[in-house]
């Protein structure tokens, strides 16, 4: 028998890689009556065919080889061994993935004590090799899909909608939702423990009630919100990690209560990262339906954050880029009429005090909105012009670049909008300010301060001529 593969040994395992190096002498298992004869010929028989003969074998009697799988699993912890069942088995799913639905069947063997297989898969999830672990998540998650009688699990407090699964089932599932959750937070192998668990999540949640066991677990919706933020935000992001964390994130927004916990969890800028970053359709795809869920959850008020996060422009970007796709389509046509409806809200003077105030300004919506100036330039006169001296204050002291780039831009919309906002900026000396930070180091300041100076400079029947940008 082969030595064993193992990832931290420094080497990454593939299914094909297991079934091509290793040997595994079933006679002695037999010898040592770990699994019976029939089950060594079961296998035997199967291992090494050609894929139309497996087929075949598996069409006369699919039970009864996953049975004999099953018990080579439960009763025998040579390591080499239990990497090849879980590969043929990983084999067999691969080609034809309803052939899970055999789990679930009973051969004609008529076996007093049946192999258990969540049992069985989610002892293998301990042990301490990632092939095994992979293997036994990928092909438990394959398991409970194919269930026949998918009844709704029970809480906490033991209450069901409806009928209550078999207890096997419902353990299993639990027991399994919390692993993964395990994976995202202390990941046994740095590299795959987090795309193999969202990719678990991914197709468990298309359930509803597994959505409100995934939620019931301390933390785990939490757990969702960095890992888009992370991800997206890299130059060269996984495209289908960031796909199957989207569909995690869009199938829980139908439940209301995973809805209210991923609303205050950052997850919207996340989402927003994600559809600006995305270089396939499926992944933009499931990022705009997850925003539009959670844009129409009027309980959650997340209109405002996702205007600040840039999502309108994103939105207008993909409209222009997107035409077959009805569902889509009309996914950002309506996201493009709520945003508008926010951006309107969040032009507010207010608002815009606020964040003067705060010592910090960013390219919020109403620094850009026109009709945001028009309807409140002349609330900068309030309390002897107090907005417009703060903002000249972090002009002169202001080490943020943005901060600055803004600011200027803020007083050349001032300058602009008010009948006597060239004066009253000069008057302030703000002319000195923004003249000494076009010689700043950094290109926006230095732009911003030059718009702002001409617009100082030049009569107000000229400003037109200056570009709005």
């Amino acid at each position: 028998m082969s030595r064993s593969m193992r990832y931290d040994e420094g080497t990454d395992v593939s299914t094909e890689q297991v079934l091509k190096s290793h040997e595994v002498p079933w006679e002695s298992f037999t010898s040592l009556r770990l699994i019976s004869d029939r089950d060594a010929q079961l296998i035997r028989k199967y291992d090494k065919r050609k894929r139309d003969t497996q087929a075949e074998l598996l069409e006369q009697n699919g039970p009864a080889y996953c049975e004999a799988f099953l018990n080579v699993l439960r009763n025998v912890t040579k390591e080499e061994a239990v990497q090849y069942v879980l590969a043929l088995i990983d084999d067999m799913l691969s080609v034809d993935p309803s052939r899970a639905q055999l789990f679930h069947q009973e051969s004609d063997m008529h076996l007093a004590n049946l192999p258990d297989p969540y049992g069985i898969f989610l002892r293998l999830l301990n042990k301490t090799d990632w092939f095994t672990q992979a293997k036994a998540a990928k092909t438990l998650t394959a398991i409970l899909e194919a269930r026949p009688d998918k009844e709704p699990f029970t809480t906490e407090d033991g209450a069901a909608n409806g009928s209550a699964v078999p207890e096997g089932v419902d353990h299993a599932m639990k027991t399994f939702i919390e692993w993964l959750c395990s994976q995202l937070r202390r990941p046994f192998n740095p590299t795959h423990s987090v795309p193999a668990a969202i990719h678990c999540l991914s197709r468990l949640l298309r359930e509803r009630s597994v959505r409100v066991l995934f939620q019931r677990v301390s933390g785990s919706v939490q757990l969702l919100a960095p890992l888009l933020r992370s991800n997206a935000s890299v130059a060269a992001p996984n495209q289908q990690l960031l796909y199957e964390t989207g569909m995690c994130v869009w199938q829980l927004t139908f439940y209301e209560q995973a809805a209210e916990a991923m609303g205050s969890s950052g997850v919207v800028q996340g989402l927003v990262d994600m559809a600006r970053q995305a270089t396939k359709e499926k992944v933009m795809r499931v990022a705009m339906l997850a925003l539009r869920n959670l844009l129409t959850n009027e309980k959650l008020q997340l209109g405002p954050e996702m205007v600040e996060a840039g999502l309108p422009k994103v939105v207008q970007q993909r409209i222009t880029q997107t035409k077959e796709d009805e569902e889509l389509t009309g996914a950002l046509d309506s996201l493009d009429m709520s945003l508008k409806e926010n951006i309107q809200l969040l032009s507010s003077f207010e608002k815009y005090k606020k964040e003067v105030l705060g010592d910090s300004l960013d390219w919020t919506p109403m620094h850009t909105s026109q009709q945001f100036w028009k309807e409140n330039v002349e609330k900068f006169e309030e309390k002897d012009f107090q907005i417009l001296r703060v903002l000249l204050k972090l002009l002169e002291a202001s080490r943020e670049t943005r901060t600055l780039a803004v600011g200027c831009h803020d007083l050349g919309k001032f300058i602009t909008n008010h009948p006597h906002g060239r004066s009253i900026v000069t008057e302030f000396r703000g002319k000195e300010l923004v003249m000494r930070l076009m010689m700043h180091p950094e290109p926006e300041v230095q732009k911003q301060a030059l718009l702002c100076v001409q617009k100082i400079m030049l009569a107000k029947d000229k400003l037109e001529y200056l570009n709005p940008n």
